[in-house]
């Protein structure tokens, strides 16, 4: 099989380019590969996921069950084009806003996809805030998913006081850049006040429904506080979804025996600008590709830090 890994080259702008490496020995590769990525809504599993595509020949999976509806990208915080770097994504706006979709229907069509991405010689990447739907993929009651592949799990774990200022910085961004337009929309063209299936279940759709419903009767003033209500009730929703989150990522920790590896992203998103990229890529994205790098090829020696020196230890590991 031919492994491809994409290497950056850090010029005044980032370019990717493909290396090829040469044939595997079939002992490394016995069962079929799966990462999966998990954490709270807020720490940056979507950006680790690109990372690491963008290391090695890799495509996504979505499992935010949120994501997978089609429209209200602001407010479910859908990946953008630009972001995606030109990795395949799946599962990703695929649904009609009304569908009632399951864990069971996630299961099925996350291991078709999974099926679909190794077949044409690629690594899976499965990401995604919905550790339910996660759980039930991999704990299913016939174990096929985990007596087919070999799964490496990367937790991005962030403290709480952090967490929840990153959680109201980026509410305040997603209202920015259009989200009660957003929603407003939807609402106007749907007039449904039944938030408990498809995507009107997303944090965002019932609190600003309710300030759309009353603004009419209320002066400027009120308007604006009511409106101030409804994102800071948005907040924490969003803050009370990413307890539950870190719960069940405990919980499985402790119960399932999973093997996860956790980083601690916790002081990477304490800082701003380019310190915070430089931060990131040191104490997250590298650990992280050396950790995949180590369950895809089987490394026994301590790992390059460097995407470079990983290609070249790679490539002396196959010859030896």
């Amino acid at each position: 099989m031919e492994i491809s890994m994409l290497i950056y080259n850090q010029t005044s702008s980032v370019e990717i380019t493909r290396h090829r490496i040469d044939r595997l020995s079939p002992p490394l590769w016995q069962r079929e590969k799966v990462v999966i990525i998990m954490g709270a809504t807020g720490t940056g599993k979507s950006r680790l996921s690109i990372d690491l595509a963008t290391r090695f020949p890799a495509e996504v999976i979505n499992s935010d069950k949120m994501q997978m509806y089609e429209g209200l990208d602001i407010v479910t915080n859908k990946i953008t084009e630009e972001e995606k770097c030109g990795v395949p994504h799946h599962l990703l706006g695929v649904l009609d806003p009304d569908t009632n979709f399951t864990a069971t229907n996630f299961c099925d069509m996350a291991s078709l996809t999974t099926e679909s991405i190794l077949s044409q010689g690629q690594l899976p990447i499965i990401v995604g805030g919905s550790n339910s739907y996660i759980e039930a993929l991999v704990e299913d009651e016939d174990f096929r998913f985990r007596s087919k592949y070999d799964c490496c799990f990367l937790w991005i774990d962030v403290s709480m006081p952090v967490l929840h200022s990153l959680v109201s910085d980026r509410v305040d961004r997603m209202v920015d850049n259009g989200m009660i337009g957003e929603v407003r929309k939807f609402v106007e063209a749907n007039k449904i006040a039944d938030y408990t299936g498809g995507v009107r279940r997303a944090i965002g759709v019932p609190e600003l429904d309710w300030y759309f419903r009353v603004e009419k009767f209320l002066d400027e003033e009120n308007r604006v506080k009511l409106l101030q209500e409804s994102i800071q009730e948005i907040k924490n929703n969003t803050c009370k979804l990413a307890c539950r989150q870190l719960e069940k990522i405990h919980r499985i920790k402790n119960n399932k025996k999973w093997g996860m590896h956790r980083i601690d992203a916790t002081q990477v998103l304490h800082k701003r600008g380019k310190e915070a990229d430089e931060a990131w890529e040191e104490q997250v994205t590298t650990p992280s590709t050396a950790i995949v790098a180590q369950f895809l090829y089987n490394f026994t020696t301590a790992m390059p830090a460097s995407v470079a020196a990983l290609r070249d230890h790679v490539a002396h590991c196959l010859v030896a």
